[in-house]
């Protein structure tokens, strides 16, 4: 039996699922939270109202006057601490901890990758498929945090169709490796317009407003005359979670862009 008392492991698990859920989807009738709930030995609602104390945290919602439940506890506060310090670490540990939680209780394995990803992982065996499997977990939870962050829209052109969205890091994958799975390091793009962030072609202001490169610009296709010169000092939609930080706005700026000074 479950004491009143949450353990840390517990929370985690709760931080884990806040990341991965809408703020609208955060109410004890979510199947996601009746699951957890389950697995943890708690009720809905009261893993409900952890993730809403959670939200309490969170200064995109706060911003908003959303403060939450506003009953976050020191505990809490230090689970969110440590996500901030490691997200690597903190959301492989989560969902093997979940996996072990629904194996315990002879439910199903949590399903982490899509068909066609786990279709392509039986091709390698050993270490090799472990280190692409973990590779491609962190990779499912950045991309899920980052697009329920944004409710499924682009947050340039209001696209909502999933298959045509990118979870886009602000500063690259391969640049800072303390921050690939933060959620304040990603945008929700639609495909195009990821690959012109990711190319420095396009990048966003302090002010949430784009930025246009010259090349852009100067451009003469119909194409991008259509879909990209209208957007110069158009401010982006901003997520209901984990705002996009200025530090790393001001480094794809400065690093990516390309009319950046020395590129």
């Amino acid at each position: 039996m479950a004491t009143n008392r949450w353990t840390k492991e517990q929370l985690k698990l709760a931080f884990h699922l806040y990341c991965q859920l809408p703020f609208g989807r955060l109410h004890s009738r979510n199947p996601e939270i009746i699951l957890l709930a389950k697995l943890i030995g708690r009720t809905p609602g009261a893993v409900a109202m952890k993730l809403v104390n959670f939200a309490s945290l969170d200064p995109a919602i706060t911003s908003k006057g959303r403060a939450g439940l506003g009953n976050a506890g020191s505990l809490d506060k230090e689970v969110w601490a440590e996500f901030h310090a490691d997200w690597e670490k903190l959301a492989l540990e989560c969902t093997l901890l979940n996996a072990q939680l629904r194996k315990d209780a002879g439910t199903e394995p949590v399903v982490e990758l899509d068909i066609a990803e786990q279709d392509e992982l039986q091709d390698f065996t050993g270490e090799t498929k472990r280190v692409m499997t973990e590779q491609r977990v962190k990779q499912h939870f950045f991309r899920r945090a980052v697009l329920s962050s944004y409710r499924g829209r682009c947050c340039i052109s209001g696209l909502s169709d999933a298959r045509l969205l990118t979870a886009s890091h602000i500063v690259p994958w391969s640049n800072d490796k303390a921050n690939r799975l933060n959620p304040s390091n990603g945008l929700c793009l639609s495909a195009i317009h990821d690959k012109a962030f990711d190319r420095g072609l396009i990048t966003i202001s302090d002010g949430f407003e784009v930025i246009l490169s010259k090349q852009l610009k100067q451009n003469d296709d119909a194409f991008v005359a259509q879909i990209f010169l209208p957007l110069e000092g158009r401010r982006i939609e901003l997520p209901e979670k984990f705002i996009p930080s200025i530090v790393f706005l001001s480094r794809h700026r400065n690093e990516i862009f390309i009319d950046a000074a020395g590129r």
